[in-house]
């Protein structure tokens, strides 16, 4: 399982990262970007924006892989 890392964000290196994910491993690491911008992972404090970057590109590679607007 691919995890969600602290370090600082290359978001070109992400992106190849994801394009190499199979879906399931992109939907996985999708759900965890998810939970890291929410409240609760954030205890009400505005998200770190490498996790922001992070599900955002990840919803990016989503869509370019389906053709959805999601």
């Amino acid at each position: 399982m691919n995890s969600i890392q602290m370090t600082e964000l290359n978001v070109e290196e992400l992106r190849a990262r994801l394009r190499k994910m199979t879906d399931e491993e992109l939907l996985r690491f999708g759900k965890a970007a998810q939970y890291m911008v929410s409240p609760w992972a954030n205890m009400d404090k505005p998200p770190r924006e490498v996790f922001v970057v992070h599900l955002e590109e990840t919803r990016t590679e989503w869509r370019r892989r389906k053709g959805g607007t999601r």
